[in-house]
């Protein structure tokens, strides 16, 4: 049975929504990507704010920096956007409560930014990055989340350079013991987001 409006407002009495502007993508039901943004958000549902609105009940996978990847389906069209409820398991629900606190938290109390989204390790992690002066450098990828990756390299570029990984464009962010890590310019499709990626 379709859930009802009823059912939205006990999902929202439920649990505790937090306002939080994060960018994300989402995917409608015809496999189309659009960009987005959050207006608020509990473990149970988010408002969007975007410019593509899709039907009561459609399924959406929603990608959302400092979150990752979510699924849910349409519950109303406030406006300019849309509320979605999530689907997720009573572990994937805390996880995002956890999270949720930690945005809330993290602006308050000067806390830095933390690795939150989901990451994993490419079958092929061998890449080559294109630098700004146009040198191409050997990598490897160490791991990788939809909206940045952990690079193994010999070369250093500057923080803020624009690089290109494989094709995919980022910027360096900073450096670790035998690398740097690097934020993309936009976070990768979540359905091209497994083991088998290549960038």
């Amino acid at each position: 049975m379709a859930p009802t409006l009823s059912d939205y407002a006990a999902e929202q009495r439920r649990h505790q929504r937090v306002r939080a502007t994060l960018l994300g993508r989402y995917m409608l039901a015809d496999r189309r990507e659009y960009p987005c943004q959050t207006v608020d958000m509990s473990p149970g549902g988010v408002r969007l704010t975007c410019a593509v609105i899709g039907a009561l009940n459609e399924r959406v996978v929603l990608y959302l920096e400092q979150i990752g990847r979510l699924e849910g389906v349409i519950v109303r069209h406030p406006p300019r956007g849309f509320a979605m409820r999530i689907n997720a398991t009573p572990r994937k629900r805390d996880k995002i409560a956890s999270q949720l606190m930690w945005l809330a938290n993290r602006e308050s109390l000067g806390l830095p930014e933390g690795r939150t989204n989901e990451r994993l390790v490419p079958n092929q992690p061998g890449v080559t990055l294109r630098l700004e002066s146009g040198r191409f450098i050997a990598a490897r990828i160490i791991d990788i989340s939809m909206s940045g990756v952990a690079l193994a390299t010999a070369s250093s570029p500057p923080i803020g350079a624009h690089i290109l990984v494989g094709s995919t464009p980022g910027r360096v962010v900073r450096y670790f013991e035998g690398g740097i890590g690097a934020q993309f310019m936009l976070p990768i499709s979540p359905d091209r987001f497994h083991e088998g990626i290549t960038l």
